[in-house]
């Protein structure tokens, strides 16, 4: 029981560089440094994404298009929706940059592994979960900047516009040279799955610092006392409750079977971290940066508990009958 509790390491790393960039910002030179390095990381870890995907991946599910459209209408409408009418109700609530943090999430796309992972735990539909998850990843960086540019105007805010730009030539562009370049790099990608994992997390850990770093500067800890991050909590709880149970109601609702009911629920809800601080790095104003990256990175570890909790009582079950 003890171990289901204890947070994700990474989570551990990312605390360490948020106190790093409390106390040491980036400044100067090294602010310029940092920011080169975020590009170059962000540029590899999507060079390397696309040389991972197998197109036979998106394809084999495809056939199943009922349950990848549910799962992506939850990613890429339910959550926006949500995310839409909570800030319209209680505009208040929270400062203008964490609302927007906010509405951000929802503009996510799924996760691959962990949302695969899940799904596996729980005895539920794989093949499904890696076709939609691997979907969702690939339409996520058109779609959420879209989406973005979209709440965001209507919350009386904006993204950066030369971000649109920027997300076609730091994202978009890499992810379609590594995929094309895949039948000559894809074996060796394949063989080094520990140094793709180490450019993902690490392009995360400059991302997050440097963004941090410029919003420290700016005096972020003075706009944000202990209550408002008690706010973000309960909100981000509220968000994920909300979801798990939606989620499992529409499955039940459109007939699915139990296997793509889990499929649904752990896809649909799942939103990337990994994908989210470049692109929030590359869309936004860097002083912004740090307070709009707080709602994800605590829904991050919110989520992985969730559906561990909630995937093992699953697969327990499963094993049981």
């Amino acid at each position: 029981m003890f171990r289901r509790l204890i947070p994700d390491p990474f989570l551990l790393v990312l605390v360490a560089t948020l106190l790093l960039a409390t106390f040491v910002p980036a400044r100067g030179v090294i602010a310029v440094a940092v920011g080169w390095l975020s590009i170059v990381t962000i540029v590899l870890l999507f060079f390397f994404h696309g040389a991972k995907l197998a197109r036979e991946q998106v394809i084999a599910g495809l056939t199943h298009w009922r349950l990848h459209l549910t799962i992506l209408g939850c990613t890429f409408l339910f959550f926006p929706l949500l995310g839409a009418i909570g800030v319209r109700i209680w505009p208040g609530l929270m400062p203008h940059d964490l609302w927007t943090g906010m509405l951000f999430l929802c503009a996510l796309p799924s996760t691959v592994q962990s949302a695969i992972a899940f799904v596996s735990m729980a005895r539920g539909n794989v093949p499904a979960a890696i076709a939609s998850a691997s979907a969702s990843q690939i339409l996520g960086i058109i779609v959420t900047p879209v989406l973005m540019g979209l709440m965001a105007g209507a919350h009386g805010g904006g993204i950066n516009v030369e971000g649109i730009g920027k997300i076609a030539a730091q994202i978009l562009l890499p992810f379609i040279v590594g995929h094309l370049l895949r039948p000559w790099i894809g074996a060796w990608v394949g063989r080094h799955k520990a140094l793709i994992g180490v450019t993902d997390r690490s392009t995360i850990v400059v991302a997050v610092y440097g963004a941090f770093s410029a919003a420290v500067l700016e005096g972020l800890w003075h706009r944000l006392p202990p209550a408002t991050f008690a706010v973000l909590a309960g909100v981000n709880a509220i968000l994920l409750g909300v979801a798990l149970g939606f989620t499992w109601g529409v499955g039940c609702a459109l007939g699915f079977n139990r296997a793509d009911r889990i499929a649904i629920q752990f896809c649909g809800t799942k939103k990337s971290l990994l994908q989210g601080v470049p692109m929030a790095k590359v869309l936004f104003p860097a002083p912004q940066t740090g307070v709009i990256l707080l709602p994800i990175m605590l829904f991050h570890q919110m989520q992985l508990m969730a559906c561990a909790f909630i995937a093992r009582r699953y697969g327990t079950r499963a094993e049981a009958k």
